[in-house]
């Protein structure tokens, strides 16, 4: 009788692990040399190198409203910068999320303000897909001009914002505004529209939830459907995705849309669910940070959430160490800026290899 030959156990798992740990190398290595970098422009400065790095990388942890103030600035994060790798992965620069994100709070603080009579089920939906329809109409234009015209879409995106800056200030001013307020800002929208805390003090709003949704269906929808293949495929190589039969133009247009449609959506959220109201300024630094994070990820949709949560960190944490320390926040920024350098760097160094 043949013995029954049992193989050796192989552990299927460890290549995959080397693989992934070799794809996070750069990230790791990017982010030390960044921090050493600062690091030592900190000491010469006579600033405590150590004492600052537990302030930036710690704060968000220590106490619950260091915590809750991280996950709502991660909110905002995440959307902006998939407003932004969205149509990057159809090959087209979406800079105009801030216009976009502008322009959804002020449709969501329009129809919050108008209903303001409405129950919070019949509300809030609407308050939210105010937002999302006004950030989609504002890009548009620019789609449009894209589509019809092959007019730069990076040019059209970023003079859109300026005129967003106008739009806000006119309707927080002229139209609904609050004559108590020391600041551009409107009336509040009615309770019905604002979003449920998850947590009431400190308070967490529930735009996590609907953040971590579309984070799910941004990813099923680019990396598991068809459609979203064609977008992948069209950023790849337009010329050979015309050649097979896609239509890399509407392809364009589909991807500035739902950019614009996610912009939106994260300006309804910061009205429904931080501010109540609109305030000009809410849209803060969200379209750099939101860029570089798409940068950080390389496009790539299931790595942005972790990407956004470590910047939302780095942020809350150069605020209290600008409070505490008396260090310029803007040393955070330089830390993202060379995160970046060294990955893109890391890339040049792995082609020439």
């Amino acid at each position: 009788m043949a013995e029954n030959i049992v193989p050796p156990a192989t552990n299927d798992q460890s290549p995959r692990f080397r693989t992934a740990l070799r794809s996070l190398l750069p990230y790791l290595l990017a982010v030390l040399v960044a921090f050493v970098v600062v690091g030592v422009v900190l000491a010469i400065l006579g600033f405590d190198v150590f004492k600052a790095y537990r302030t930036i990388l710690f704060t968000s942890f220590r106490t619950p409203n260091g915590l809750v103030q991280t996950l709502n600035k991660w909110t905002p994060l995440v959307l902006i910068a998939y407003s932004f790798t969205i149509p990057l992965a159809a090959g087209k620069f979406n800079i105009g999320g801030e216009g976009q994100l502008i322009i959804g709070a002020v449709g969501a603080a329009g129809v919050g303000i108008l209903f303001a009579g409405l129950p919070l089920p019949i509300l809030l939906p609407l308050v939210l897909l105010g937002g999302v329809v006004f950030g989609t109409l504002w890009v548009a234009l620019p789609a449009w001009l894209l589509y019809r015209f092959n007019i730069n879409e990076i040019l059209t995106t970023v003079l859109m914002n300026f005129v967003a800056f106008e739009v806000i200030d006119y309707v927080a001013t002229r139209v609904w505004p609050d004559p108590s307020a020391g600041h551009p800002t409107t009336v509040a929208i009615g309770a019905g529209g604002y979003l449920p805390n998850l947590i009431a003090s400190p308070p967490l709003h529930a735009g996590i939830i609907i953040t971590i949704l579309v984070a799910a269906l941004v990813y099923l929808y680019t990396d598991h459907t068809s459609a979203g293949y064609e977008l992948i495929v069209t950023g790849a190589n337009p010329r050979a995705s015309s050649v097979y039969g896609i239509n890399t133009k509407t392809m364009f247009l589909l991807s500035l849309l739902l950019g614009g449609a996610v912009a939106g959506l994260a300006g309804a959220i910061e009205v429904a669910g931080n501010h109540h109201r609109l305030i000009a300024g809410l849209q803060s630094n969200f379209l750099l940070l939101g860029i570089i994070i798409g940068l950080i990820a390389k496009g790539n949709n299931l790595a942005v959430p972790f990407v956004a949560f470590f910047i939302a960190v780095l942020e809350v944490g150069a605020s209290a160490m600008q409070r505490t320390m008396n260090i310029p926040g803007e040393m955070v920024f330089i830390v993202e800026a060379l995160i970046l350098l060294f990955i893109l760097l890391s890339d040049v160094m792995r082609r020439r290899r």
